[in-house]
């Protein structure tokens, strides 16, 4: 009798640690299957992302024949209006400066030791990485493309070597983008259409002053901005697949920032040292 009631008792038990390790095993299946579906949308989006700049620098190895129609008959009618408006000139030199490459290598610097003085050296990590190798990428890309800049009758502006990439509106892209990532998760929903709106304004500013000052192609400027966001987005891909390995829950970084949980650190108002992970 004993053993048929422990027979019984055992096949009572039985399904149910069998529905606990399908549960458990189901979940993380389900879960593998989600994050693989999303880092392979993520590298899907930086290869898109990267399609229009190769796209470009073979044109402009080719020396395509409309692409350099466009480069110079834009850089010509700029130039045009620059000459009789040195105001304007003064402004757009007074843009390209505030917001150039330096300007965002501080910033970027400066937030990074925050962060870490807060207790978060991966995020840190992240976006020191991400302005530095985006840099030294763009700038490596100038010496192997060598592309002349523009030679126009008695210039307003002036600038040192190639011109393919702008490195202007390289760093400018990568600076926005890692502080936009960065500030995001302390902004309301109005609060984050707004920073996109303004960091915009400032890449597309920056981008216009290298062209209307004569120190480079349209080409030159899109490809910089396609590149810079290239980079931001392989970066935090990147962080995102951390994430999830440490368990975190799945996030949309251009609406949430690289990491939402991040607020007390960046945040003055939180605790003294943040929240160590």
């Amino acid at each position: 009798m004993m053993t048929t009631f422990g027979q019984r008792l055992e096949k009572a038990v039985r399904p149910r640690r069998g529905d606990r390790f399908r549960k458990r095993f189901g979940k993380r299946a389900d879960n593998d299957r989600r994050l693989g579906l999303r880092l392979a949308l993520a590298s899907g989006a930086v290869a898109l992302v990267l399609v229009p700049f190769a796209l470009l620098l073979v044109l402009v190895k080719s020396s395509f024949g409309p692409l350099n129609r466009l480069d110079e008959g834009v850089a010509q009618t700029l130039h045009a209006y620059a000459l009789e408006h040195p105001a304007w000139v003064h402004f757009l030199q007074l843009w390209t400066d505030v917001f150039g490459p330096n300007t965002w290598r501080v910033v970027v610097v400066l937030a990074a030791i925050w962060l870490m003085y807060r207790g978060a050296p991966r995020l840190a990590a992240w976006a020191v990485t991400t302005i530095t190798v985006g840099g030294l990428l763009g700038l490596a890309l100038k010496v192997v493309v060598a592309r002349a800049r523009p030679h126009l009758p008695n210039p307003v502006d002036v600038a040192p070597g190639s011109s393919f990439p702008s490195g202007h509106s390289v760093n400018v892209t990568l600076g926005v983008g890692v502080l936009l990532l960065l500030l995001l998760p302390l902004l309301n929903r109005r609060q984050r259409m707004i920073a996109w709106i303004v960091g915009t304004v400032i890449i597309g500013g920056v981008a216009y002053t290298r062209v209307a000052l004569g120190v480079h192609w349209v080409s030159d400027v899109v490809a910089g901005v396609v590149f810079g966001a290239a980079v931001v987005a392989a970066t935090t891909a990147a962080f995102e697949t951390w994430r999830r390995e440490i368990g975190r829950r799945p996030s949309e970084p251009h609406f949430e920032g690289v990491e939402p949980e991040a607020k007390e650190h960046i945040s003055p108002k939180g605790s003294a040292h943040g929240h160590r992970h």
